[in-house]
């Protein structure tokens, strides 16, 4: 796709700081088994990667805010434009040696997000939308699925870990979403969950407790693709909340209805 200037430099970004993470991404299997050498050396690599993102992007464009997951966030001189970085999604993953994460660009306007990038350098996958301008993986169109029995459908989420408070509406959720449906993945990095939605290969994705880096370029891709994205409580915003449900059209209302229900 022909993308705009502000996309290119996106782009750009994503495909520099892949390639850093790419390199440490092989250096992974030959830490020690220490949690602490290993998790000290992921959490250097997501720094460098936010480096390099922030560098490249701010020298682009000096006077847009910024909100990272490693940093402080920054109100620009320009307070109607932000970037928002999540530069290692799926930090988990990458600790480990699992070659499923991706670093995810959003631009935000106005409170809305205008242009979006998730990038996974370990599949080459490059996933970027505009506002309007449709949705895109290494230049092919996106179109969400069109599966509209539930039976037929697959879903993704991610399951709370490390005393999240929110696993017992998880855990709920599953009890009434699985024996309605083809079956519900967790492949622990949220940012590609929406891209996949977006792709047409999971027919929805629902998760609490994300930050807006987490899902902020993934939205724009699902939308972009024709699907629907929507807060998990109807009075609420979906940054507001850290909770989102992300479907087809043809599912999202009965895939919503399920995990919008309360525990008895």
């Amino acid at each position: 796709m022909q993308g705009s200037a502000n996309l290119t430099i996106m782009i750009n970004a994503a495909r520099k700081a892949g390639r850093s993470l790419v390199k440490d991404f092989r250096e992974v299997e030959n830490l020690q088994v220490s949690s602490k050498a290993a998790g000290d050396f992921v959490s250097r690599a997501d720094i460098a990667s936010e480096k390099i993102i922030r560098d490249m992007l701010t020298e682009a464009r000096p006077n847009y805010g910024w909100l990272g997951e490693e940093s402080e966030p920054v109100e620009g001189k320009d307070p109607t434009r932000r970037w928002i970085v999540d530069p290692l999604d799926g930090t988990t993953n990458f600790l480990h040696g699992l070659p499923h994460w991706a670093i995810s660009i959003a631009l935000e306007f106005k409170g809305e997000i205008v242009a979006a990038v998730i990038f996974d350098p370990a599949k080459d996958e490059l996933y970027v939308a505009e506002k309007g301008s449709g949705a895109f993986m290494n230049d092919q169109r996106l179109r969400v699925s069109n599966r509209d029995r539930m039976i037929e459908c697959i879903f993704a989420t991610g399951l709370p870990f490390a005393g999240k408070l929110t696993l017992p509406a998880t855990l709920h959720d599953l009890a009434q979403l699985m024996p309605a449906c083809a079956g519900v993945r967790r492949w622990g990095a949220a940012a590609l969950d929406l891209a996949y939605v977006a792709a047409g290969r999971y027919d929805g994705f629902w998760e609490r407790e994300l930050n807006p880096w987490d899902m902020a370029a993934g939205l724009l891709l699902v939308r972009e693709a024709g699907g629907f994205v929507a807060p998990l409580r109807e009075d609420s915003t979906i940054f507001e909340r850290g909770e989102v449900i992300a479907a087809n059209s043809a599912i999202f209302e009965k895939f919503a209805r399920i995990i919008r229900q309360r525990p008895a």
